[in-house]
């Protein structure tokens, strides 16, 4: 039976005001207890829970409250009352429903930070990852035996064997626009026969690696970060570890060959299908013939150019391959993971790429390949 809650007021001898309560402190039992406890203007120096009998969280949460808001001492609790006194006591905190803003410089400049941050961290974990992979590569190179080539050759055909449709199709466009762009500036000042001289030193010093360094980190970059990230996820490269079979060998170091031998091939490919691509326009729009045309290619492209591509291609694929493995074996807690990881991989493969592209020209024309 619920007993409903009151309460006395006793003054001692000593002039100390207690207010004695009795009864169930619950929320049933309560009543007008909190009312009438606001409206007691006395002097508090006790709170007497000797006589109470059962005790909720509402019962201890108005003890406390009115012990809290008069400096009253609470006495005679049982230790059921003490424990739920304690238990409201810790979470009395404010909270804020909606947090102040923060100030628009502080964000900006927080934000700034935490991605200048990312960015270093992430340079030295693919400078790292870069020197693993080398010492991978010196041990088989000491142990060929070790050398998984089936793994390299199934490389090889995903990255450069099936990726001659896309890159051909593209590089044939490439070439095509770039010759009609070409032919409509040149045609105001009566030198359109330049247009060939455009094609072909744009599409092999430049467009034709650049174009399929991009393409390749877009297709194959981002699935060797799904690939093995995937494989992290599923816990298939620590059980690699656990047999003693290295990641890196068996799953870096393939992909790492194929993107590195495949892109010199793949960029020169693309570069004379862009060719291909300006010379028939040029033979359908300015009347070049093909002959011409190609005799002209030979003439004003010097061999450099081809150099320069070929000295690109492989840094590039490296740096693709580097950044799709580093970003999958990074990957850890859920499938979300896995996403963000892969984007990140082709957005860092193709700044790179981008970055270092711009590095070549300024060295290239430096000593003297221009």
């Amino acid at each position: 039976m619920t007993v409903p809650s009151d309460f006395v007021e006793e003054i001692t001898e000593d002039g100390v005001t207690i207010l004695r309560f009795s009864g169930d402190l619950s929320i049933a039992a309560i009543g007008d207890l909190p009312e009438r406890l606001r409206e007691y203007d006395g002097g508090i120096r006790q709170l007497d829970l000797s006589d109470i009998g059962y005790i909720d969280t509402v019962g201890a949460w108005l003890i406390h409250r009115t012990a809290r808001d008069s400096g009253a001492e609470i006495v005679g609790a049982d230790n059921e009352a003490e424990r739920l006194i304690v238990a409201v006591s810790g979470v009395d905190q404010p909270t804020e429903v909606r947090p102040e803003p923060p100030n628009p410089v502080i964000r900006v400049l927080d934000e700034v930070g935490e991605s200048t941050m990312i960015a270093l961290t992430t340079l030295a974990g693919l400078v790292g990852f870069f020197g693993s992979v080398m010492i991978s590569a010196a041990s088989l190179m000491r142990h060929p035996g070790r050398i998984r080539w089936n793994a390299v050759i199934q490389r090889f055909d995903v990255v450069g064997v099936r990726a001659l449709g896309i890159i051909g199709l593209m590089s044939f466009l490439i070439g095509l626009v770039i010759a009609q762009q070409g032919a409509v500036q040149l045609r105001q000042f009566g030198a359109e026969v330049f247009t060939v001289n455009l094609v072909g030193r744009l599409t092999l010093r430049e467009l034709g690696v650049l174009m399929t360094a991009i393409m390749v980190a877009g297709r194959s970059g981002s699935a060797f970060a799904a690939q093995i990230g995937t494989m992290k996820l599923t816990e298939e490269i620590d059980a690699m570890r656990t047999i003693g079979v290295s990641p890196v060998e068996a799953l870096v170091l393939p992909r790492f060959l194929a993107a590195v031998f495949m892109l010199p091939l793949l960029g020169f490919y693309a570069s004379v299908v862009a060719i291909i691509g300006g010379g028939l326009l040029s033979w359908v729009e300015l009347d070049i013939p093909p002959a011409t045309f190609f005799a002209r290619i030979r003439e004003v492209v010097p061999l450099t150019d081809v150099y320069v591509g070929l000295v690109k291609a492989p840094v590039f694929g490296a740096i693709i391959a580097i950044c799709g493995c580093y970003q999958g074996m990074q990957v850890k807690g859920n499938a979300e993971e896995v996403g963000k990881r892969t984007t990140a991989a082709v957005v860092q493969a193709i700044f790179l790429v981008i970055v270092l592209d711009a590095f070549f020209a300024v060295f290239f024309t430096w000593i003297g390949w221009d």
